[in-house]
């Protein structure tokens, strides 16, 4: 197929200046090829930076991730920094790079950028578990942070995620502000830059090494509420292939967990992740390796991280003997319970969830005298609503969100997978000494506050057709609330756009959340639904919590099974109020 004459032009001058022979010689390819539906792809406009900064797929164009997009994106990232951070050119800024494809380099880019722009720069020399990279950020009171990661995407991903001043992930308005910055951005060659040898040797580059992880580790012990237990809970472990499994398994053994198998075949990082096909935990597939591992050892809990150790996995020994996986909410839970039940008291601790994860948390604050809010969806918000509470005299305890991303006290301004496994691991050997496990913990705190179901579904609309569709049942409901849903009356209506909660009763609240397109009802029973458009996906998103009380001879099975029933309708009944069925 012929190549568009201004399509051409646009891939030859973003090749005349790429630094990186593989991205350059792959768009030549194309071109060659006369790859137009390929090419319009990488070339429709640049990778959009956002709140978690930049993620995408690796290779050639502006609407990918390469070394090109992150010189780029680190020359507006400093100006903006340099403008609007004080004393940001001797604060200077901390960066961090996982195993991905391209990490290593895109980190080292980064790093020259920085430093040619006047900042000091604070670079990790080997790859890092993000946490510890946003530790570092308030350890050197650094004026940003720079973490080059995909998480856990697939293996063809990339990112670039950006801390603030304050070691939280940036959000508005910063987000908006450095993407104007990177917008100003000159042609390459106008960016300055200096070498990573030349800025040590000036004094503006400090290799962060082991002695940032040490002082990490010493943090994560303040993750144990009963350190004086005997530490006998055996550990199945995995990395998936990430940057964890060092920094955890040193995590452990520091608390006293000295029983911990690792996956041999996972332990290493390795950018193509060749024994899963998606490197989530959530995913199925992805654990049956250190499913495999838990069992062959007669372990008593089975711990994964996702490839940057930001998240956490759990799974526990059921009463047949093989091993149960816990939902992100039942672990968040759990630990919030175990954190403000077993913790230090004080009447301003603070638990904080997103406002997709479990509303159990809030019943568990409430019984413990705690305060608790929630906040729009991404770690972010968490760690950046625990800062301005804890301002006003707040004790931050806990946060979490429902995709296994979980933080235990001040240690760091983001998900840790690492503190957070130390305090699972501490929690079962609690449960333990009492005489039984994570799962019959998790029974006792259903029957103290009640069984919490969650249920999320997703539908896929792609195209501009699929936009347009999506926005017609956001506008259905927002337009014409249901006055009840599967049955169950709406009791109060909940739009973030407007920022205001519409009981049934005619009466209006303010929601003290950012403005979001989000959309909630909370029914009679306790249960609530809540849809959303994906912010990087074509879908909407609906989601559904239930709220059963059990009976005192009632076994997990049967409440469980009432409550899978109350989903389920509650499922239908949206379907059916929005024409999305």
């Amino acid at each position: 197929m012929t190549i568009p004459d201004a399509l051409r032009a646009a891939v030859e001058s973003w090749r005349a200046d790429d630094p990186d022979p593989e991205t350059r010689a792959e768009l030549g390819r194309l071109l060659e090829a006369g790859a137009v539906d390929e090419l319009r792809d990488r070339f429709v406009g640049p990778l959009a930076f956002g709140t978690a900064g930049l993620r995408g797929l690796i290779g050639g164009g502006p609407n990918r991730m390469n070394r090109k997009v992150v010189l780029r994106a680190t020359a507006g990232l400093c100006a903006y920094v340099l403008a609007h951070v004080e004393g940001a050119a001797d604060r200077g800024i901390c960066i961090g790079f996982d195993g991905r494809r391209l990490s290593r380099e895109m980190a080292a880019d980064a790093a020259e950028v920085a430093a040619g722009m006047g900042l000091k720069v604070y670079a990790f020399d080997e790859v890092v578990p993000t946490p510890v990279l946003a530790f570092a950020c308030l350890e050197t009171r650094a004026a940003a942070g720079i973490m080059v990661t995909a998480s856990h995407n697939p293996p063809d991903y990339n990112g670039y995620k950006v801390y603030w001043e304050n070691g939280a992930q940036i959000i508005e308005p910063t987000d908006a502000g450095i993407a104007a910055a990177i917008a100003e951005v000159g042609a390459l060659d106008s960016i300055a830059r200096r070498s990573r040898s030349d800025a040590r040797e000036a004094g503006r580059l400090e290799p962060l090494g082991q002695g940032l992880v040490d002082a990490y580790l010493a943090g994560v012990r303040g993750a144990s509420v009963h350190p004086g237990l005997p530490r006998d809970v055996s550990i199945a472990y995995t990395a998936l292939h990430g940057v964890g499994d060092r920094v955890a398994r040193a995590a452990l053994a520091d608390a006293g967990f000295t029983e911990v198998w690792s996956v041999p075949e996972q332990a290493e990082p390795d950018g193509a992740f060749p024994t899963v096909e998606f490197p989530n935990p959530e995913e199925d597939g992805a654990m049956d390796l250190v499913l495999a591992l838990g069992r062959a050892k007669g372990a008593d809990l089975v711990l994964a991280n996702d490839p940057d150790a930001d998240r956490l996995a759990v799974a526990a020994r059921g009463a047949g003997g093989d091993f149960v996986q816990l939902t992100g909410n039942e672990v968040g839970c759990l630990l919030g319970h175990y954190l403000l039940d077993q913790g230090p008291a004080g009447d301003a601790r603070l638990v904080v969830n997103t406002i997709v994860s479990s509303p159990m948390l809030g019943a568990i604050a409430r019984a413990h005298g705690a305060r608790y809010e929630q906040t729009l969806t991404g770690f972010k918000w968490i760690a950046n609503t625990a800062l301005r509470l804890e301002r006003e005299g707040a004790r931050f305890v806990f946060g979490y969100e429902e995709a296994l991303g979980y933080t235990i006290g001040q240690l760091v301004r983001d998900k840790d997978g690492i503190s957070t496994a130390v305090c699972v691991a501490d929690m079962a050997a609690w449960c333990k000494s009492q005489g039984k496990t994570l799962l019959d913990e998790l029974e006792a705190v259903w029957r103290r506050y009640g069984m919490f179901l969650s249920r999320q579904v997703s539908k896929v609309h792609p195209g501009r057709e699929g936009k347009a569709e999506i926005a017609r049942v956001m506008s259905a409901v927002r337009d014409t609330p249901p006055a009840a849903v599967g049955g169950h009356a709406v009791a109060a209506f909940l739009d973030l756009s407007t920022g205001e909660r519409r009981a049934a009763d005619g009466s209006v609240t303010p929601l003290g959340l950012p403005r979001g397109d989000v959309l909630a009802m909370e029914l009679e029973g306790g249960h609530r639904v809540m849809l959303r458009p994906s912010g990087t996906e074509p879908k909407i998103k609906f989601y559904f919590d239930v709220r059963v009380d059990m009976a005192p001879a009632e076994s997990v099975e049967d409440a469980r099974g009432r409550g899978e029933a109350l989903l389920d309708a509650l499922a239908a009944g949206l379907a059916e109020a929005t024409g999305s069925a």
